[in-house]
């Protein structure tokens, strides 16, 4: 595996900014579309999880998987400093990824 593409693991939050989702995908277009449409049933859905704050781009899928991971495990107050250290207004990047 990991042959090729680029693997994205991403940060949202909905418009309160008191709840944060990590998530992995291929496609990261496609999928905060995904979230900002709630297409798919599920926690992001649920909480309105839709605002992309924070991502990192990886080659290697088994890396941004073993990175979504280690973000989910962590305390939010280190899903917060990643997205201060990057994005301190936590702006939507949803526009400046779709180029």
């Amino acid at each position: 595996m990991g042959s090729g593409g680029q693997y994205y693991v991403y940060l949202l939050t909905n418009s309160g900014k008191s709840v944060l989702y990590a998530g992995v995908t291929n496609d990261l277009i496609r999928r905060v579309y995904e979230h900002k449409q709630r297409l798919k049933p599920g926690f992001a859905s649920h909480y309105g999880v839709d605002r992309l704050v924070y991502y990192e781009v990886y080659e290697d899928i088994e890396a941004a998987i073993a990175r979504e991971k280690q973000i989910k495990a962590g305390p939010r107050r280190k899903k917060v400093a990643l997205i201060n250290g990057r994005n301190p207004e936590w702006r939507d990047l949803y526009e400046e990824i779709l180029g």
